[in-house]
Parts: C-alpha cells; structure tokens; sequence
C-alpha cells in the first residue's frame, strides 16, 4: 500500500510540476500548436459551410441559443418579434495547427457559443434579431505572424463571411435596418464587408451602427474604404462606426496584437461616453459589466475608460470574475491586455446604446 500511494504520489507530483511548466511556458506551447506543419492549400481546405443549414450557425432569431443570454433583472425578448437585425462575427475560437477550422466541428463550435456569442452577441438580443454564422475562422496566426499562407486562410475565412452576409440578408428581407457587430478576428472581416458590401451600397442606407470591437480600424482605412461611414461622434448618430481596443494604463505591448497594415491611427470611440475625442469617462458612466461566462450579475460603475492614442485605456477596475478559459486566455494576453473582455466591461453600455441608436434609426 505505502508503495502504491509513493507511485500515486509521484504522478501526482510530476503532473502539477508539467502544468507548471506549460503555465511558465504558456506562449510558447500555444505557438507550437498553432502553427500548421503544411503550407496552405485549398484544394485540402474543409468544404465550405452550407448557410441553409442551422449547423452553420451559432445563432439564428428562430431558435433558442446562446445569443439569448440576458443578464439578471431582463427577460428574453423573442427576437422574431424585433423590427432590426444583427449580423454578428465571432472572435478566434479555434487553436490548432491546422490553417482554418471544419464547420460545424462540435468541439470549437462549443467554444465559440459560450465563449463568443453568448458573452458578447448577447448585448444585442433586446433591440434585433441576432444572427451569427460560423465560419472556417482561421487559428489567428496569420494576424499576428503575417504571411502568404497566412493571407490566403483569411481570404478562405472571408469567402464564408461574404456567402453568410448574402445569406442573412436573403433570410431576413429586404427593407430591415441592420447592425454591424464583431469582435477581433471577426472584425477583421467585418472590416473587409464594410468597405466591400455595405459602403456605397444601397446597404448603407440600412446600417444602424458597426460595432467593430478589438481589431485593427484605422482612421484612414475608414476614409478610404468607406467614406460614406464615418466615425461615430454622439450616442444616436446612425451609419457610423464605433470601434476600440481596450487595453489598462500601464499595458506594455505583447505579440499578441492583431498588426496593423500601415502605420496610423486606430479609431478609438469610447464606450463609456460614445465620444471620439478623448475626453476621460468616470466609472459612474459605466452602466454595468456583466461577464456571463461566470454568472448574471450586473456591476455597476464596474471600470472607467479614455482613447488615448488610439486605445481605450482603463485606469483603475475591481478584480475581475473569470471563468478558468477565460482566465488562461489574459494569461496569454499579457498582463493589462483587456482584449478578451472588451464586451464585458462595457455590456450594458452597449445594450442600452444599441437600442439608442435603433430609435434613432425607426423615428419618423
């Protein structure tokens, strides 16, 4: 007996000194899993998604799914009932050393929807419709280590997104005012629909507001690709776009920043205050964070914020509730990199400025 519990002990010992040591080495392990062994090939690519089909979509208004969370206090709204629509892109969900993800895979799909959806589309569910269409995303690589390979999982990811935009616009109707919601790499894409199928457009007519959240917008990507959508400037401007990057004061900069294209300025319009020009928002301006991957609770005057070169900066904010995923990935961050949350901290600021914005869009 006592040499089986010194074996048991062993093992014991030598797991935590692993977990250990992966924890110690935690970049480098998720770099050697995300980096593909083969270049990229499209004849070798999974087979795109088919958007008639609900297993190629983590939310549609017609079913109960995670974009139906709602915080303590609210009641579901049934989303078939809302005169507006959101197309809504999910951040990276899928780590693998693979150039793009399978759709549906049942493992990153899981991810995605209590990760992605339910934490962040769900800030929309009282205002529209929320639809959210999976898609061949790609590890995130190619964002952080640029390539040729890179480029072409990203132009594959985006090919899916254009058909789920054509789709959703097909399934909801003609006439319908809409809102422009993602997050990371899916702003990269939403991004690229901007200025490819909206500006221009008839379908700028219809856009409420873009919430392009945590990627790469710039002041003069916006100017060129879409001049017709400025930034937005006040909390019920419509055909406009909102976009930050949340980072704390003292953040030093890590490779775990979607680059930039070109040296200029990131569009930063503060949540808090839904200004562009810097002026500082108390944490009495937030009107609550709610982190629904841990419970319902709404937080209150949670944390405050400024655009300060082009990053919203937060000074001061209580311990934040993580759930053990969540937690792993601001490991990974780096320390005052308040990418994974930038919904959270601001979650009913966006829900209560959505809704502005839609009665500012349907006044007659």
């Amino acid at each position: 007996m006592k040499r089986a519990l010194k074996v048991i002990g062993s093992i014991v010992v030598g797991l935590v000194l692993l977990v250990v040591a992966l924890l110690a080495n935690l970049e480098r392990v998720v770099l050697w899993v995300m980096r593909p062994s083969k270049p990229f090939s499209l004849a070798a690519a999974p087979p795109a998604p088919d958007y008639a089909r609900g297993e190629s979509w983590s939310a549609l208004p017609d079913r109960d799914d995670a974009a139906d969370a709602v915080r303590e206090g609210l009641a579901p709204r049934d989303q078939r009932a809302a005169p507006v629509d959101v197309f809504y892109l999910h951040p990276t969900s899928f780590v693998a050393g693979r150039w793009n993800a399978t759709v549906p895979d049942p493992g990153v799909d899981k991810g995605t929807d209590a990760l992605s959806t339910r934490i962040q589309a769900s800030a929309f569910n009282q205002c529209c419709a929320v639809y959210a269409p999976r898609y061949r995303q790609t590890n995130g690589l190619p964002f952080i280590e640029p390539s040729a390979d890179g480029d072409r999982a990203a132009d594959l990811a985006y090919s899916d997104v254009r058909r789920a935009f054509d789709a959703f616009n097909a399934r909801r109707g003609a006439g319908r005012p809409f809102v422009l919601v993602s997050h990371s790499q899916g702003s990269v894409f939403a991004e690229r629909l901007l200025y490819e199928a909206i500006s221009r457009t008839p379908l700028r007519e219809k856009l409420v507001a873009a919430y392009i959240i945590g990627g790469r917008m710039t002041e003069e990507g916006l100017r060129v690709g879409a001049p017709d959508i400025p930034v937005c400037a006040s909390a019920t401007q419509t055909r406009c776009v909102i976009a930050y990057n949340t980072r704390m004061v003292k953040y030093t900069p890590s490779r775990w920043e979607l680059r930039l294209r070109e040296h200029s300025r990131r569009v930063c319009v503060n949540p808090l205050n839904w200004r562009a020009d810097g002026l500082a928002a108390r944490a009495d301006e937030n009107l609550g964070a709610v982190f629904l991957e841990t419970d319902r609770s709404l937080k209150r005057a949670f944390a405050d914020g400024q655009c300060i070169d082009g990053f919203l900066r937060v000074r001061s904010m209580p311990e934040v509730p993580r759930s053990a995923a969540s937690a792993i990935l601001d490991d990974l961050m780096g320390q005052g990199n308040l990418h994974p949350m930038e919904f959270q901290l601001f979650h009913e600021n966006l829900r209560v400025n959505v809704g502005q914005r839609v009665a500012a869009m349907l006044a007659p």
